[in-house]
């Protein structure tokens, strides 16, 4: 027990679905990026998991609102992420100490963040406890959580697709040689499945709903070697308000989402462009490599690797990898080149 320790470290990979909280090496806390909020006085009520299962259920009539403090990859509502952080750190399991501790806090921020951007994460993390802060570029610790040596020579290529932005990076030497970040990834492919329940099939669906589809039937290809079963989905007749059942399948999905995934992969191949000739050669060497929940989307490894003829890899942790890797910063924060000194 650490009775009169002065400090405490923690990283946190702050994300627009889920926030992951990192202390003493291991994850902590690991829950989604939702706040539920009390109409009567603007206090915090409940936050992650407890929060999200009230998503989607609140009315005119209810004592409490849900609220998600970031989209797109930046926060949105800096009062709520304020709130939630707090609420998410309080939730890390109680240690005995005499003092209060001063927390020294690495928070990971899209690489296509803008100064204001990060400015109000900056605020918000200092506001909710942080005394020493330090920030990291999320594919600076996609790449070290995926054990790569980021300071090396070797090019190393990332797309990291999260829930509200890609980040597509390759590094050297500690830096961002080059770097691309577009607002299309989880959430947007929930609303691809959205609007195609509407259209097909005459059902109005929720943003989970929509998640739990892309989870269980989501593909990036419309024949796959071993699909998955088709999800049968419950929800209203958006013309009668009747009762309705559709058996969604993985082919349906693959076709609703495949405007986005080329998007994705046009972003992609934009970089690639962008990138000197002999990180070029790296790459077409070792391969590219995909995290974040995204990666995990039905064949899209498979489809990646034969549009650009370039292996596409699958992190072994792909919704892990950046806290892992803001995890490692932590342990090394002055020992790293790219670790950002917040103010």
């Amino acid at each position: 027990m650490k009775l009169f320790s002065l400090s405490r470290e923690i990283a946190i990979d702050l994300g627009t679905a889920n926030t992951i909280i990192i202390e003493d090496g291991e994850i902590v806390v690991d829950e989604p990026s939702v706040v539920a909020i009390r109409k009567t006085d603007d206090s915090m009520y409940a936050v992650g998991k407890r929060a999200a299962v009230m998503q989607d259920r609140d009315s005119p009539s209810s004592k409490l609102y849900t609220v998600r403090p970031l989209k797109k990859g930046v926060i949105a509502d800096y009062k709520a992420c304020e709130m939630m952080i707090r609420g998410l750190i309080n939730l890390i399991p109680k240690k005995t100490r005499l003092v209060k501790p001063n927390i020294r806090m690495v928070v990971c921020v899209p690489s296509g963040a803008t100064p204001a951007e990060i400015h109000i994460i900056n605020d918000s993390c200092l506001q909710s406890g942080a005394h020493e802060l330090y920030l990291i570029y999320e594919p600076m610790a996609a790449a070290l959580g995926m054990g790569f040596d980021v300071e090396g020579p070797d090019g190393v290529m990332v797309v990291d697709i999260g829930g509200g932005t890609t980040e597509i990076a390759v590094m050297s030497l500690g830096a961002l040689v080059v770097n691309e970040s577009i607002p299309i990834a989880g959430d947007a492919l929930n609303q691809d499945i959205i609007q195609y329940m509407d259209k097909a099939h005459g059902m109005r669906i929720s943003e989970p709903t929509a998640e739990r589809i892309k989870k269980q039937v989501g593909s990036a290809l419309i024949d796959l070697e071993n699909p998955p079963e088709d999800m049968h989905v419950v929800g209203p007749n958006k013309a009668t308000d009747l009762p309705l059942t559709v058996a969604v399948s993985y082919m349906e999905i693959a076709h609703c989402l495949d405007k986005n995934i080329s998007n994705i992969e046009t972003a992609i191949l934009q970089a690639l462009r962008k990138t000197p000739s002999e990180l070029y050669a790296d790459i077409v060497k070792n391969g590219i490599y995909l995290t974040g929940g995204g990666a995990l989307l039905h064949g899209l490894a498979q489809r990646l690797s034969e549009r650009m003829t370039i292996d596409f890899h699958v992190a072994e942790d792909p919704l892990h990898s950046v806290a892992k890797g803001t995890g490692l910063a932590l342990k090394n924060v002055h020992n790293l080149s790219f670790i950002i000194q917040g103010y």
